[in-house]
């Protein structure tokens, strides 16, 4: 039996969205929602992962954006709290980022924080 989920702090851009829609339409599955976690790792001690995923976990928090799930796990929930999820596509860098106000700093490849 499942907790019931709360909502998160985490805001998906209008462009992750869209990205996200069409990845997902890539897929051709309507069962998966967009998780967001962070795990040890990194130079700094902490990476983000964020992937598709089907599971409900218990203390599961999920936020809904023009029809896109985000989910956050219990743990991971004050890490990510105020945290935005954009998608970029540019010269420079393509795919999405993560600007966290809660990472007291990251490392230099921005990969990982603390």
């Amino acid at each position: 039996m499942s907790q019931v989920t709360s909502e998160h702090g985490v805001l998906l851009t209008d462009a992750a969205a869209s990205k996200v829609k069409s990845l997902l339409e890539q897929e051709g599955r309507d069962d998966l929602r967009l998780r967001i976690a962070v795990q040890p790792g990194g130079c700094s001690g902490l990476i983000y992962q964020l992937y598709f995923d089907e599971r409900d976990l218990d203390g599961d928090a999920v936020r809904g954006f023009e029809g896109i799930e985000v989910v956050v796990d219990r743990m991971s929930v004050p890490y990510l709290d105020g945290a935005t999820i954009d998608f970029a596509d540019t010269i420079e860098r393509q795919g999405f980022t993560i600007d966290n106000p809660q990472a007291g700093g990251s490392c230099a490849c921005g990969e990982s924080f603390h």
